[in-house]
């Protein structure tokens, strides 16, 4: 698979292995997208071989999401699901906070970082999307030449392209704090509620004279994603709105003229003609939602995060379980094969509860607990969780003490064909740490990463449920 793997723990020695390594190595912070995507061969040294990895989730300070003087800074590490719990991004970044919530499912936000978001560069991209509107910046480092700074809009140069260096990191992301007479949002269109790519995706941040909702525009930023081959802003609209209220024939208006910025394709996931009706009724949309106020009506006060205890920040320091190349398996030492996914290695190890459905991130048949997390065991190099906890179904319970959750599945009918239970009993099972009630709608949201061929899920969510009201006991 990827060709070597090196864990360095402070920042420098990253930046010296990418100086001496340069093109033949990838800089991974979650690795959801770089893992598929040296699988499938899309990410290659310049000699056309598999690249290897400097993975950065062993530095320490990369994870924090800090405010300064009206700023607000993202380390390179900071997840999607940080963003989404974080008061301070839901408070004075909510379109960001919005964006990053539709990002996949509960374990892969756990995994997928917003500046790995942004270096992908896809035009289909969430988080890149409120963060153009937002006005960001990219910090970027190297051994040679230290550290630069970068508008978001010129960091990304072309459909999956962008500004930076055989031998430089992006180290951090920052953008202004929304101000007391600003408001935004951000809509996503995508096939499916969950796990889907956007079919057209629309941020849209505006500034009033005052706080009152009927006040003049005084500034907007509108920006587009996956309508062109890189997120765009809609400039045209944006001038118009300047000095006019937010009424109906203004937001019409506007939300005609933003179809000017989209130069959409035809795909898999839409007509390029439906993406141009999209964009004009997804930033009408969301006019009319800032123009009443109603943007935030649905935001979850606790959103689902099957994190568990870790506050979202993966151990920078651990004592190695036994041996080098070993992990705490269950609460045993096990050596874990590297060059793989944890999901390869730990079937390689005996650990066959972890199945692969779709070794992609799609199905969440794999789902394990890493360092307290859930995670998707396809989308982690095996060398991530040398030194790490990892728990797989087999650690959930045995037979003559189920965990509450299995023992629901099994009065309830849940299990059906059984291939992808590990996964949803994994989920489940991580809710109830969170939830130790939880109710049918937030089951449904714990369990949005897992799929069930079988489409029986109406017994899965019932399990869910009763396992939390017929014991509040979790391992």
């Amino acid at each position: 698979m990827y060709a070597f793997y090196h864990s360095p723990t402070t920042l420098d020695e990253a930046l010296r292995w990418k100086a001496e390594l340069g093109d033949r190595a990838r800089v991974m912070a979650g690795g959801t997208d770089l893992l598929i995507e040296i699988e499938r061969g899309v990410r290659k040294t310049p000699d056309g071989g598999a690249p290897g990895i400097i993975d950065l989730t062993r530095v320490p300070g990369l994870a924090e999401i800090r405010a300064v003087d009206g700023t607000i800074q993202l380390g390179s590490l900071v997840t999607h699901n940080q963003c989404v719990a974080d008061p301070l991004i839901v408070e004075r970044a909510f379109p960001l906070a919005r964006a990053c919530w539709e990002v996949g499912a509960p374990q892969i936000r756990n995994r997928a970082t917003v500046v790995g978001n942004i270096i992908t560069a896809s035009p289909a991209n969430d988080a890149v999307v409120p963060l153009l509107a937002l006005g960001a910046r990219v910090t970027i480092q190297s051994l040679a030449r230290g550290e630069r700074s970068v508008p978001l809009g010129e960091f990304v140069t072309g459909f999956r392209k962008v500004d930076l260096a055989p031998d430089e990191i992006v180290t951090a992301i920052s953008f202004p704090a929304m101000r007391p007479h600003q408001a935004g949002t951000f809509i996503k269109l995508g096939l499916r509620r969950a796990q889907a790519i956007s079919v057209v995706s629309v941020a849209v941040l505006i500034e009033r004279a005052e706080a009152a909702l009927d006040a003049p525009v005084t500034s907007a930023a509108i920006a587009l994603g996956a309508v062109a081959p890189v997120v765009t802003r809609a400039t045209a609209a944006e001038a118009y709105l300047a000095g006019k209220r937010l009424t109906a024939e203004h937001n019409a208006a506007a939300a005609t003229l933003a179809v000017e910025a989209a130069t959409p394709i035809d795909d898999v996931r839409s007509s390029a003609e439906y993406r141009i009706g999209m964009v004009r009724a997804l930033v009408g949309r969301a006019l009319r939602q800032l123009a009443a106020g109603t943007e935030r009506i649905g935001w979850p006060a606790h959103p689902v995060l099957l994190w568990g205890s870790s506050g979202g920040r993966w151990p920078v320091t651990a004592a190695l379980a036994g041996e080098p190349g070993h992990a705490a398996v269950n609460g045993s030492s096990v050596e874990l094969s590297g060059r793989m996914t944890l999901l390869d290695s730990l079937r390689a190890a005996g650990y066959t509860g972890v199945k692969e459905g779709c070794a992609e991130g799609e199905c969440g048949a794999c789902t394990v607990f890493l360092d307290g997390m859930a995670v998707m065991a396809c989308m982690v190099p095996a060398e991530r969780a040398w030194g790490s906890r990892v728990t797989t179904v087999e650690g959930l319970g045995v037979a003559d003490h189920l965990h509450p959750v299995q023992q629901a599945f099994v009065q309830a009918g849940a299990v059906q064909c059984g291939y992808c239970t590990p996964g949803f009993i994994m989920s489940a099972a991580k809710l109830l740490e969170e939830r130790p009630h939880p109710t049918d709608a937030e089951a449904a949201e714990a369990l949005t990463g897992n799929f069930c061929r079988c489409t029986g899920y109406r017994k899965i969510l019932d399990a869910v449920v009763a396992a939390g009201q017929n014991s509040g006991a979790t391992t």
